[in-house]
């Protein structure tokens, strides 16, 4: 007699893996932070990069940017453990503000695929799949066929930084294998450096960073203790 399927994973109750490969993801996540609506110093919208997996990116600008010169593109990609997260999360749409804002630059948070629908290396393909969106926009620059907030002539994107979290931090990291700096297989787009914070590599024995700070403020952590407040534009 066949028996009813069971859980043979849990992580928190946020992701549920079934005995006969159901995977059961909450839409009831209880942040234990407010998400942050910056009106005062930056804005941002959402876009799709990648029609055939239905992707979305979210973009942010500053709303006092500078006439004089163009703004630096920061691509940021979210952490959780490559099954978990989206850029609509308040750990990446938080840090992604604060970073437009204090750093006065346009900054690209796309979602990827997540395991353990989509296994790896699909979340490292879609990251190459938002920097040749990237690539698309800067070739689009001054038409009217890009997105209106990329190809104004405002953002800079011989000034490209790749920034990941956790295991946004292990894709950065594949990307700058891939890519490196100056790649011509994303020209005009060239990145000029790439930022892991607290990235995930796995292992048996957890390292210092794992252990803490709290997973739930990582990112945040890492941006209090690195970029003073005192250049940060309050929302």
């Amino acid at each position: 007699m066949a028996s009813f399927p069971h859980i043979v994973e849990d992580c928190m109750g946020v992701l549920q893996v079934l005995s006969d490969g159901t995977v059961f993801r909450s839409k009831n996540i209880q942040f234990n932070m407010p998400l942050i609506h910056c009106e005062n110093s930056v804005d941002f919208k959402d876009a799709i990069f990648d029609k055939n997996h239905n992707l979305l990116l979210r973009i942010y600008k500053p709303k006092s940017a500078s006439l004089f010169h163009k703004l630096p593109v920061i691509v940021f990609i979210h952490g959780g453990g490559f099954c978990l997260g989206s850029r609509t999360w308040p750990t990446c749409h938080n840090s992604c503000l604060r970073l437009a804002s204090a750093l006065e630059a346009v900054v690209v948070s796309p979602d990827y695929r997540l395991a353990p629908e989509h296994r790896l290396p699909a979340a490292m393909d879609d990251a190459v799949s938002a920097i040749k969106w990237l690539q698309s926009q800067a070739l689009s620059e001054n038409s009217s066929s890009g997105d209106a907030w990329l190809s104004s002539g405002e953002a800079d994107f011989d000034q490209v930084f790749v920034l990941g979290d956790s295991s946004g931090g292990n894709i950065a990291h594949h990307l700058a294998v891939r890519l490196g700096a100056g790649s011509r297989e994303v020209a005009p787009v060239r990145v000029r450096g790439y930022v892991l914070l607290a990235p995930f590599f796995g292992g048996v024995v957890r390292t210092k960073s794992e252990s803490g700070p709290s997973e739930a403020l990582l990112n945040l952590d890492i941006l209090d203790r690195y970029c003073p407040t005192s250049l940060i534009t309050p929302f």
